[in-house]
């Protein structure tokens, strides 16, 4: 029986929310958009809720099955979100950008940006709080966001302008280099442990 409940969604969705950090995400969008590689709204949005949600229902066989754990899969996913960091800051190329079309809607925005390990290991903790179709309902507000956000990305371009961009760039690559520490830092003490 399906138990819906405001407050487990907005719980969810705000700690999801927090995680994804989309609007912190628009200076790497725009510099992806900026670099002849268009990140598509939509297929971002789709593939993340896809990944999200399977993961939420199979996360913990899938790492079983490779032999892994969410403390390895959180350290990978720091290291990833570290490289884009210190592209960013740096203005150094790292993730080369020579994929086919639609490429960079998946890597490195899908993953590790919005579906990273971060919001996958949240959507597998929020489980022992949250009834699972509350945490489906707020993935799929979440998504919808990421969507508009991402749709829009280029107005916000207009408004913030090219100075604007440069600064934002190297502001959020340092604000992500402390969150792949972080992120790093607490599942490497896990895992130790």
């Amino acid at each position: 029986m399906l138990q819906l409940n405001l407050q487990e969604i907005l719980t969810s969705f705000l700690v999801l929310f927090a995680v994804i950090d989309i609007t912190g995400s628009i200076p790497i969008i725009m510099s992806l958009n900026n670099s002849g590689t268009k990140v598509k709204a939509g297929k971002a949005a789709v593939i993340s809720l896809i990944l999200i949600v399977g993961f939420l229902f199979a996360g913990e066989w899938i790492l079983r099955l490779f032999s892994t754990d969410i403390e390895s899969f959180a350290i990978a996913g720091a290291l990833i979100l570290f490289a884009l960091a210190i592209e960013m800051t740096f203005s150094i190329e790292i993730f080369r950008n020579d994929g086919p079309p639609g490429y960079s809607t998946i890597v490195p925005v899908v993953f590790p940006l919005i579906a990273g390990a971060g919001t996958l290991t949240t959507a597998l903790s929020l489980r022992a709080e949250c009834s699972t179709i509350n945490i489906i309902i707020a993935i799929a507000v979440n998504m919808i966001i990421v969507y508009v956000v991402i749709r829009n990305v280029s107005l916000a371009e207009r408004l913030i302008g090219k100075g604007g961009i440069y600064i934002l760039r190297k502001f959020f690559g340092v604000i992500l280099i402390a969150m792949a520490v972080k992120l790093f830092a607490s599942n490497i003490t896990l895992l130790l442990n």
